[in-house]
């Protein structure tokens, strides 16, 4: 149990059940949903890091990424898990399908070229959106991904909504890749970038968007800890 978390016990109040953590890439959900987890004592799950598992087992078992009901087939198929994150990991949680660890595998390059095709599939989408539904159910969660407050837990305690500039962003994603070891430049991470948001803002299910009852923070001018600290805050204005 978190500090948070048992501060509003010993007082005899609730945290929030879930708490749903959205927005665009590159937006610092997964490390800012990550670190909130921590503090309250929460699994964390980040659904891109779902997606990028589903991606590399659909190119390993030679399903055509453009076949959207093949996708969801393969989605139906299989046994997905939550896990801690492995030491070193640059993933902010582990994830298991059909009993394999396929965390390792989530930042390949093959992957990072597939996943904005295969996480637009409706029918894959569906899928996906079942499986997060069943591990929110098991208990207290921090979820992030881009259709949370709005798709997957539309009854969320706390919805967030982070978001940044196009060059706030590109920053920090290019930063992230070269700490894995991957020279990319400027104008690349602006075309990646730039693509993703396109197939998320346009797709027919669950495109990107705020929730209606979300709470927007602009990240450009704040430090990650000032991010994690604003969301904490809104935990102790939420009673659910």
């Amino acid at each position: 149990m978190g500090v948070a978390e048992a501060r509003r016990r010993a007082a005899g109040e609730k945290l929030p059940r879930t708490i749903a953590i959205d927005g665009p890439s590159a937006a610092g959900k997964s490390s800012v949903g990550y670190r909130v987890a921590q503090r309250l004592g929460y699994p964390f799950l980040d659904t891109g890091a779902m997606y990028r598992a589903l991606t590399w087992l659909a190119l390993q078992r030679g399903v055509d990424i453009e076949d959207a009901q093949a996708l969801g087939g393969l989605a139906h198929q299989v046994d997905v898990s939550l896990g801690p994150p492995l030491p070193g990991s640059p993933e902010r949680c582990s994830i298991w399908v059909d009993g394999e660890d396929l965390t390792p595998m989530l930042r390949r390059p093959e992957v990072e070229a597939a996943v904005s095709l295969v996480s637009r599939a409706p029918a894959l989408r569906r899928a996906m959106v079942a499986i997060q539904r069943r591990l929110a159910r098991r208990g207290p969660l921090v979820m992030a991904g881009r259709d949370i407050g709005t798709v997957v837990l539309p009854k969320a305690g706390l919805k967030v909504y982070l978001d940044a500039s196009m060059e706030e962003r590109v920053r920090r994603r290019r930063k992230e890749m070269v700490a894995l070891g991957r020279a990319v430049s400027v104008a690349e991470v602006r075309r990646n970038i730039l693509h993703r948001d396109s197939i998320d803002s346009s797709r027919k299910t669950a495109p990107l968007r705020p929730a209606a009852d979300a709470i927007i923070i602009d990240s450009d001018d704040l430090s990650e800890e000032q991010v994690v600290e604003r969301v904490l805050a809104l935990t102790d204005a939420k009673e659910c």
